[in-house]
């Protein structure tokens, strides 16, 4: 009996002394966590019933849980920016997470304008390569991995921004953080999960997607390759799904190109992925975004992108704590991958800037259409971020159009009559719409006092036909 009982001890003395902890990869050396936040730190262990001990050396104090089924998690409070500290984790092992800053933690995820890197082609890259030393500045970098269910971690770590680390890194990430980084004297993390060429809908759990009848359409209508996250959900459950408990301080999104097949549906799909994430987060986190460029797709009708333009404007205008950096001035109809990523980094951090961390006396939108009257033949278009007046570049208004009930729309002239721009055509008589900018190639040359351009928009609700066929 004493030899049962002996070998039992043993059993369980061997399974406490083998026992492991482990952390998904996103904990790591390097990371910045969200200041005056509650952080999440969780993992596993072999161990059954393990208690675990967390320890932030901001202010020593420890937060226990006991693992249930192999899995643990606690809440760490964080203090003020600052470090570097660690985070130390103790079981029946200790890991000590080292160099660990607290800071302003975003999200920046979308497809190729997104992913593109200092070497994929950027203006003045090597000198941008060179000067990019900043050690409080932190990368991780999301590999590409689609999944056709939610995963709980994924590979990676955290890096210093460095030259040979930013090189490799999303330009424009890079050049979010370090506007914030400049203006704010605080730790920047930045998480870049993005993949080119991948529509809105693999970014959104597949079950959102197949219970909407539009959105299921639709998203048939996506290419589909072995390699390639076309399904729905794919790329969020192997991309974001596993850093949904890392806490952040929000998104920014540059996407929609690859939505022109399916462009009508965006204005439910894009806002479905914005509410989606703040659900998965558990907060409705402030998320900007950039409005695709002018391109030539070479389309027959040169308007589906001009639609995809139009759902991102007016989800910024239908859910909270959104903005849109418009880039109809930076773009370049031969390549649509524009190289001036500074500026459409810049254009986001200024939403960010003042609308997320109240920085004063900056403005941060182009112009954006607010109403319109008729003026006998004329119509007087009315803008938000404009009350300081309107400018124009060159020496006349471009890409506006006029229309009357007979929905055709005429080339218009365009004056701009203090912050307000007043448009007219010879060929209509009673107009009763407009358009600005509307379509694919579009380039105009509308802008507020502060240099910053007006976005696309059209005052009417018709029908357009986007078949390409």
């Amino acid at each position: 009996m004493k030899k049962i009982h002996l070998l039992i001890l043993l059993l369980l003395t061997a399974n406490i002394s083998f026992a492991k902890i482990w952390l998904p990869s996103i904990l790591s050396d390097n990371m910045v966590l969200q200041q005056n936040s509650n952080a999440t730190i969780w993992g596993w262990t072999t161990s059954t019933a393990e208690t675990i001990e967390v320890i932030g050396s901001w202010n020593g104090e420890v937060v226990k849980v006991k693992a249930y089924q192999g899995v643990w998690s606690v809440t760490l409070p964080t203090i003020k920016a600052g470090g570097p500290y660690t985070v130390t984790i103790k079981g029946h092992e200790e890991i000590v997470l080292s160099n660990v800053l607290l800071g302003e933690v975003w999200l920046c995820s979308g497809q190729s304008n997104m992913q593109w890197t200092p070497e994929n082609g950027l203006l003045n890259a090597e000198e941008e390569i060179k000067k990019a030393n900043y050690p409080n500045i932190r990368f991780f970098q999301v590999p590409q991995t689609k999944s056709i269910t939610p995963q709980d971690d994924l590979v990676g770590d955290w890096t210093e921004c460095k030259p040979e680390t930013m090189r490799k890194f999303s330009s424009v990430a890079y050049f979010y953080g370090k506007e914030l980084y400049q203006a704010l004297n605080v730790p920047i993390g930045l998480i870049n999960s993005s993949w080119g060429g991948t529509p809105v809908e693999p970014w959104i759990k597949k079950e959102l997607i197949e219970n909407d009848e539009e959105l299921k359409k639709a998203a048939k209508k996506l290419k589909r390759y072995e390699w390639w996250p076309g399904l729905p959900g794919s790329a969020y459950n192997g991309m974001i799904h596993p850093i949904t408990k890392f806490n952040i301080a929000g998104v920014i999104w540059y996407q929609g190109e690859s939505n022109r097949d399916n462009a009508f549906s965006y204005y439910k799909s894009f806002p479905l992925l914005i509410e989606f994430w703040r659900k998965e987060w558990g907060k409705e986190f402030p998320f900007y975004f950039t409005q695709i460029a002018p391109f030539n797709y070479k389309s027959k009708t040169n308007i589906e992108a001009a639609v995809v333009r139009d759902a991102q404007l007016y989800t910024m205008l239908t859910l909270p704590k959104t903005g849109m950096a418009v880039t109809n001035d930076i773009g370049n109809l031969k390549n649509i991958h524009p190289i001036n990523k500074q500026e459409v980094s810049k254009r986001l951090a200024l939403w960010a800037l003042v609308k997320t961390y109240g920085v004063k006396d900056l403005m941060f939108s182009g112009p954006v259409y607010k109403s319109m009257e008729i003026k006998k033949n004329k119509i007087v278009l009315h803008f938000d971020y404009a009350e300081n007046g309107l400018v124009k570049k060159e020496k006349e208004l471009r890409e506006f159009f006029i229309a009357g009930e007979d929905q055709k729309f005429y080339p218009a002239i365009a004056k701009i009559k203090n912050n307000t721009v007043v448009v007219s055509s010879k060929k209509v008589k009673k107009p009763v719409a407009v358009r600005f900018a509307f379509s694919d190639t579009a380039l105009p040359n509308l802008y507020n006092m502060s240099g910053l351009p007006a976005s696309a928009f059209r005052t009417d609700d018709w029908k357009i036909d986007i078949n390409n066929d």
